[in-house]
């Protein structure tokens, strides 16, 4: 099937079975310990940024190992003294639209498991026709979350927060702010206008709310088809086993026909996506699912075997009964990024993928968790946060790679473009996981070959310009996790 791609990003952890096969350039040390996170994002990204050529203060031949280089190399970590501005400002190339940072490896890998300070509300934004002003739509309640007791739900619409008109200039602070509660100023459709209304709804951020990506998996019956439905909003690796029961339900009931929802997944884990294409296609462990692509520093140490991702045959101890399907309906939209396009792009070569919906992000390079563990090659191992330099609890997020198919082909960054472009529509959203939402009453009439019994037409077609996803580390991320999930 003749496919054309616009790019995406993809977060992903590493293939190496093990990490201390790595030979490490000879890196030169600081004189001053008051710049240790410079020193440690240096010479991780020195070593691992997919991008490192293109940097010259990242040259390997940038400091010479005499007192005169220790000196300058000093300084030049210290021309920064917040390691954010340092990594952002000295490291970061110019075209990296997606390497990040925390300050705590613990908050960052916390919220790459799915677990986040929220109210539970996951919504939209849109920039009102003045161009100058936004308003959010509420997508989906988190369930167990503040927004579950409230009065507000899905298709929901809101304007201002505490009384403040949101724009460009202040809805960062007012929607992802230190403020722990704040009131939500909602507002209507009016004659096709978005307008403001007297109801207000007040949320409060809880600690630790966990999000299980498995959020809708259902089975219809419809004109002797039988259609798998599974609604999947991040790939999170903790909740492996809770889309292995998922699929298991789907054998069992002889689906034949399955619909993955993706419109709203910003990406995540990579083994899990590998795992996610297992169950859906097949489980020959010799057939690829991606060919990983370093900087040349990293790409000359690593074995094809190392480079190479194949399909899985077990989640954990369990063996994979895969559908062994021959089709795949795929839902997309603006928000599907990284991981969820890194689903399409590695399957197109053994299935017929129908997408359906809007073009994805475009994000096609993976990262990973690196820490300050220079025993490990600075990898990130849940096994070995005991080793993690206890003076130093910053973590980056570098962009290392970008994974190709099992044809050769990543170069989708301008995202991927349905098959049957379709928006969501703002006066139409429908309850998802219902046969008559749009989207998914649209692939449902591709499966069973029913057309012109509904009229399909977007009145309000949605362009999203932002998401309650969009401050989480998983927000158009793909991250390697294979160095430490791989059989």
């Amino acid at each position: 099937m003749k496919r054309y791609y616009f790019i995406l990003l993809v977060l992903t952890l590493l293939s190496c079975s093990k990490t201390d096969e790595f030979e490490l350039p000879s890196t030169i040390n600081p004189t001053s310990g008051e710049v240790a996170v410079q020193d440690f994002m240096w010479k991780a990204m020195n070593f691992w940024y997919f991008w490192q050529e293109e940097v010259p203060d990242l040259a390997d031949d940038r400091f010479q190992n005499t007192t005169e280089g220790r000196e300058a190399y000093t300084a030049f970590l210290a021309s920064e003294e917040n390691p954010a501005d340092f990594f952002r400002n000295r490291l970061q190339f110019n075209e990296d639209r997606f390497s990040f940072f925390n300050a705590d490896y613990r908050e960052l890998t916390n919220s790459l498991a799915g677990i986040s300070r929220s109210n539970g509300v996951q919504f939209g934004l849109v920039r009102l026709a003045n161009g100058q002003n936004l308003f959010g739509y509420v997508r989906y309640i988190l369930p167990n979350s503040d927004g579950a007791t409230k009065a507000i739900e899905r298709g929901d619409l809101f304007t201002g927060v505490d009384g403040q008109p949101l724009t460009d200039a202040n809805f960062r602070d007012l929607l992802f702010g230190d403020n722990n509660t704040y009131t939500l100023d909602m507002a209507e459709f009016i004659d096709g206008e978005v307008t403001p209304n007297d109801k207000e709804v007040t949320l409060t951020k809880q600690e630790a709310l966990a999000e299980n990506p498995v959020f809708i998996s259902k089975i219809f019956e419809i004109n002797g088809e039988s259609i798998g439905y599974l609604m999947y909003n991040k790939f999170t690796n903790e909740y492996d086993d809770d889309l292995y029961n998922a699929f298991e339900a789907f054998g069992t009931s002889g689906v034949d026909n399955l619909i993955v929802d993706l419109r709203y997944n910003p990406g995540g884990s990579v083994n899990t996506t590998r795992l996610l294409a297992s169950m859906i296609y097949g489980t020959n462990t010799s057939d690829l699912f991606l060919r990983k692509r370093y900087n040349d520093k990293i790409q000359a140490q690593r074995s094809t075997s190392q480079l190479e991702v194949y399909f899985a045959d077990r989640v954990g101890s369990r063996t994979i009964n895969s559908l062994e399907l021959p089709k795949l309906y795929v839902l997309t939209s603006g928000s599907s990024a990284s991981a969820s396009e890194l689903l399409i792009n590695s399957l197109e070569p053994y299935m017929d993928i129908i997408q359906i919906g809007d073009v994805t992000r475009g994000k096609n390079e993976f990262s990973t968790t690196l820490v300050d563990d220079r025993d490990n090659s600075y990898l990130y191992t849940p096994s070995r946060v005991d080793k993690i330099n206890p003076n130093n609890q910053w973590a980056i997020q570098p962009l290392l790679g970008r994974n190709e198919n099992a044809d050769g082909f990543s170069d989708f960054t301008s995202g991927l473009v349905p098959d049957i472009q379709q928006r969501e529509d703002l006066s139409n959203l429908g309850t998802l996981g219902d046969q008559n939402e749009p989207l998914l009453a649209r692939a449902i009439q591709e499966i069973i070959g029913v057309a012109g019994k509904r009229n399909f037409t977007v009145k309000v077609p949605i362009k999203i310009m932002g998401s309650s996803q969009m401050m989480d580390p998983l927000h158009n991320k793909m991250t390697d996790d294979t160095h430490y999930n791989l059989e």
